[in-house]
């Protein structure tokens, strides 16, 4: 399956590794733009001075390591969609030039799903969709999400609950079904 990752989904930190562990596992390739990476490095501007510069750090490592799944979109592919909300049209274009089957976003309200199905594309949340593959292959997800979570731990120097975690990274019910 692939699948193309918004900006909302590869920002923050904790979902990005998540997501990215699972797909290491060979259960979905994933897919962004060029656009997409800069959307993250901007949004990263939020929390501090150093914010963007540690997203695009970020962003070179996750292009180092996911050469291919980077995606252009044909020149004039944006003018013949619609979206809702026209800022995300670049999102659904580089999911049809990825041949994606599935857009991963936050942002149901701005990819109607009949929209999306006339291009062949569905769209669906982080969490239903790591619950999902959970449910079919138990062990890479819970392989991922422990690693993450030891990963955080490492780096903050305190203990934390991995269902916390979890429901702050805004993935509540794969928390709840990994407990």
């Amino acid at each position: 399956m692939r699948v193309l990752l918004d900006a909302c989904v590869l920002y923050p930190t904790v979902l990005r590794e998540i997501l990215l562990g699972v797909a290491a596992a060979g259960l979905f390739t994933p897919l962004w733009s060029a656009r997409i990476l800069e959307e993250w490095a901007r949004a990263a501007r939020k929390i501090g001075p150093t914010g963007e510069a540690q997203a695009r750090a970020e962003i070179a490592l996750l292009r180092a390591a996911w050469p291919a799944a980077e995606v252009v979109p044909q020149p004039g592919l944006e003018a013949r969609l619609w979206l809702p909300d026209p800022a995300d049209i670049h999102v659904l274009a580089a999911a049809i030039a990825g041949s994606a089957d599935l857009i991963l976003t936050f942002n149901a309200q701005d990819f109607p799903r009949k929209i999306l199905a006339e291009e062949g594309v569905r769209r669906d949340e982080p969490d239903a969709f790591l619950r999902g593959l959970w449910a079919d292959h138990p062990d890479p997800v819970e392989a991922a999400v422990a690693f993450v979570h030891a990963e955080a731990q490492r780096l903050s120097g305190d203990s934390i609950d991995q269902r916390a975690l979890l429901k702050r990274a805004r993935l509540p019910r794969l928390g709840k079904a990994l407990v």
